[in-house]
């Protein structure tokens, strides 16, 4: 369906949750949360949620949502990713509300969606095995699940897990709500190449589950969602990544002159600001399909995932080595992004075999 909000209304939602940020997240508090319990910001979590409702703008009114859309829920997706936050936006708001609208059991929703949607709850998709996102690392047999589901966003931290799990068969993937606090489920802390997305390994033991009604394809579905908001986010990474450079190189002087004064680097962020517009351009086509629900969704969120992920990683490395040096160490932003990139050309499957399979 497609979004009523207005451009006006749209950029007044984007201003909100900019200043939000601006105020609660800073480098400081970033690195502060990458530390702490779970590897999130609960406490601006929360101010995103009750202040600006982040969690709830995907949610139908039913549910006790705001009722907007995913092009909305995308606009707080790039300006988190703008700030590389680390908060439950993707996991929760994202990959949990997503799977549980693409499931259209609406029990499952009444019984979940009002506490993802305050924020009260957070929720986490289970979804990869050893071998990536093809093959799910969970099996359902007779309401019990049993395996291991890797790269877990958020899991530490989540309140309840949706599953998506295969069959000893070989049968369709189902999905399957599971609290995180249910006996035989184990959650264990990965290490990773970017520190400001936690990663978890959720493994379960036989755990009993309560099963939710979907559609055979629940797990394209997801996917498509997962790689257009996933590009949002891209974007929002990179141009701030653009915004770092250009300050930093305008500061910075050299033989008596601005870095941002020779020529050849002038040419080099020109081409970092063409590679972000046009990230904007294909995330913006990709997302809007989604939400208009066009047979071509899919096809544009594989699109964008290739595109975004090639020129976030190219931008940011366009940034370490104008930054120099000082660009890779812990202490300047623009490494972290960098090692952002880097991770999130990695999520949800590789695109380019979904593209090549769509256009045979």
């Amino acid at each position: 369906m497609t979004s009523s909000v207005s451009a006006d209304e749209r950029a007044a939602l984007a201003d909100s949750i900019h200043d939000v940020l601006r105020k609660r997240s800073t480098p400081e508090s970033v690195r502060a949360a990458m530390r702490g319990n779970g590897r999130i910001d609960r406490d601006l979590w929360g101010t995103l949620c009750t202040e600006v409702g982040v969690a709830a703008l995907a949610v139908p009114e039913r549910y006790d949502g705001a009722d907007v859309s995913w092009a909305e829920t995308a606009l707080a997706v790039e300006e988190i990713g703008a700030t590389l936050s680390p908060v439950p936006m993707f996991s929760s708001a994202v990959l949990a509300v997503g799977a549980l609208l693409a499931s259209e059991d609406s029990d499952a929703a009444q019984r979940l969606l009002p506490g993802l949607a305050s924020g009260e709850r957070t929720g986490a998709l289970c979804w990869a095995g050893s071998t990536g996102w093809d093959v799910p690392g969970v099996q359902a047999e007779a309401g019990l699940l049993s395996g291991t589901a890797e790269y877990v966003i958020d899991g530490e931290s989540a309140d309840v897990f949706l599953v998506l799990a295969g069959a000893d068969d070989g049968g369709l993937i189902t999905l399957h709500e599971v609290d995180a606090s249910a006996p035989g489920v184990t959650v264990t802390a990965l290490p990773v190449l970017d520190p400001t997305r936690a990663l978890a390994r959720v493994s379960f033991d036989e755990v009993s589950a309560t099963a939710i009604s979907s559609p055979p394809d629940i797990a394209d579905r997801i996917r498509t969602l997962a790689w257009a908001m996933l590009s949002a986010e891209q974007v929002g990474g990179a141009a701030r990544t653009l915004t770092l450079t250009v300050e930093y190189t305008s500061a910075r002087q050299q033989f008596g002159r601005t870095l941002a004064s020779f020529q050849a680097l002038k040419h080099r962020m020109a081409d970092m600001f063409v590679s972000v517009e046009a990230m904007r351009s294909m995330s913006a086509a990709a997302i809007a399909a989604v939400v208009d629900g066009r047979s071509d969704a899919a096809e544009l969120a594989a699109a964008a995932h290739v595109q975004c992920s090639e020129e976030y990683m190219r931008v940011t490395g366009e940034a370490i080595q104008l930054h120099g040096g000082i660009g890779i160490t812990w202490e300047h932003d623009v490494g972290l992004y960098f090692k952002r990139a880097q991770a999130d050309a990695q999520l949800f499957g590789q695109p380019h075999t979904t593209l090549q399979s769509m256009s045979l």
